[in-house]
């Protein structure tokens, strides 16, 4: 790695003129039979149990770098993984150390939200292939940016971890959806109820653990005091790093609500909800939203709940399509066609069926998104898939935040009111600005 590219990794400031400037570096690991170094950022939840699904026997993987702002999770997923490997990986506090070892091939992005955008691009300037969390950015100026750098590294791969995209019972029922069985579709329902028993009680800021590096946690997001509600899982409640359930489970559902019907952009959406469980100041995010996009030919509804577990047709989580021959009703367990009655049959359009998923998911995505490292191809859930999910997904948070029907211009990729189209961007701290392509 010359100077100058070290330097990039090293001192954020220079992030644009760096991306600016280099090369793409080749795929450092082009072989079909070679080892692939994997270095982790952001080790607690998910990107521990991606992790996990790369170490597996079959895939020839090595866990070279563990990277984390808490020293505790740190240490005590480095011990978990030199159990299953018998090889400890090299610890980093610092993500652009990691992307400084040559012996990293491919990073997991397991971090809070805020950080997707800028860690992606450091790492796909260092040489590196990416497979990073959904949602895959935190605005929609950050998903555009993300694809313009992807596509400034052809030889990179990048996979966002939306891996219902590599599960043949989605792409099953969508093809149910698309055939006419159940007649023309003008309304599509996406929702996740999450059943928490209790609310979260508002909690006092203080100091953050002595074993957290907590400017670091921050990151590009605005300087605040330390609270526990806002730290960990529960980040995901906060505007600051994330979009709340409508970003984490709406980039999963809203995907195959738009994959079914071919649907691009929605013209205009419509917010609802509100705090209804929560005491002030102990989230930010609503308990309970909906939002209501509109397209030519259909409305697509998203429901989301924190509370309540039980969501339509009694399933916690799912996608309804509903024609005017039958539903179709999918989720993550399976799918199921239920007929409307004919009048001219005096019965059912069709015989009900039932399907059961076959058992697959995050660890195909994973077998996709090395194979394409090691032969080449598209990954399932490109850079593309996971930009337009996130950024319908944001659509209904800024619908909600400005409490107003807004309109999209997709020519101009802008809102057509001025309120809307502040919240497509962010303010970063300075010294971790989004680069420019």
């Amino acid at each position: 790695m010359n100077s100058d590219r070290r330097k990039f990794i090293k001192n954020s400031a220079l992030a644009t003129a760096a991306i600016s400037t280099f090369p793409t570096i080749m795929n450092a690991c082009a072989s079909p039979g070679e080892k692939v170094g994997v270095g982790l950022v952001g080790c607690r939840s998910m990107g521990f149990s991606n992790l996990k699904s790369f170490l597996r026997k079959e895939n020839n993987v090595d866990c070279v770098a563990l990277c984390d702002v808490d020293s505790n999770i740190l240490e005590s997923r480095a011990a978990e993984v030199e159990k299953m490997t018998e090889k400890k990986p090299v610890l980093y506090s610092d993500f652009r150390e990691m992307l400084d070892s040559p012996e990293v091939d491919a990073v997991i992005i397991g971090t809070p939200d805020h950080w997707h955008a800028y860690i992606m691009m450091a790492a796909l300037e260092a040489g590196k292939h990416v497979y990073v969390e959904k949602p895959m950015g935190h605005s929609i100026e950050e998903c555009y940016a993300m694809v313009k750098a992807a596509s400034k590294y052809p030889n990179q791969v990048v996979q966002v971890g939306m891996w219902q995209r590599s599960s043949k019972h989605w792409f099953e029922a969508s093809e149910i959806v698309k055939s006419g069985q159940l007649g023309n579709v003008h309304l599509v329902k996406a929702w996740i109820y999450k059943g928490y028993d209790k609310p979260y009680p508002a909690m006092p800021d203080g100091e953050a653990p002595a074993y957290v590096d907590y400017d670091m946690w921050l990151g590009p997001a605005p300087e605040r005091p330390f609270n526990p509600n806002r730290f960990h899982y529960n980040h995901r409640w906060w505007w600051d790093y994330a979009g709340g359930a409508m970003t984490d489970w709406g980039v999963h559902l809203l995907d195959f609500a738009m994959f079914a019907m071919d649907a691009g952009m929605p013209e205009k959406i419509s917010p609802g909800g509100g705090i209804y469980y929560h005491e002030e100041g102990a989230i930010e995010t609503p308990d309970i939203q909906q939002a209501l996009y509109s397209y030519p030919t259909h409305a697509m509804v998203w429901e989301c709940g924190l509370n309540p577990g039980i969501g339509p047709y009694g399933k916690g989580h799912g996608v309804a399509f509903v024609g005017e021959k039958g539903t179709m009703v999918l989720d993550r367990g399976g799918w199921e066609i239920m007929p409307d009655r004919s009048d001219a049959k005096k019965g059912p359009f069709f015989e009900g069926k039932k399907q059961e998923n076959y058992g697959d998911g995050l660890d195909q995505h994973v077998e996709n998104f090395l194979e394409c490292i090691r032969k080449g191809g598209t990954p399932n859930a490109s850079v593309e898939i996971g930009a337009k999910t996130a950024i319908v997904s944001e659509m209904g948070n800024i619908a909600y935040r400005t409490g107003q029907i807004i309109n999209w211009d997709d020519k101009d990729k802008r809102f057509k009111e001025e309120a809307a189209d502040k919240l497509t961007r962010l303010t970063y701290r300075e010294q971790w600005k989004l680069p420019i392509m």
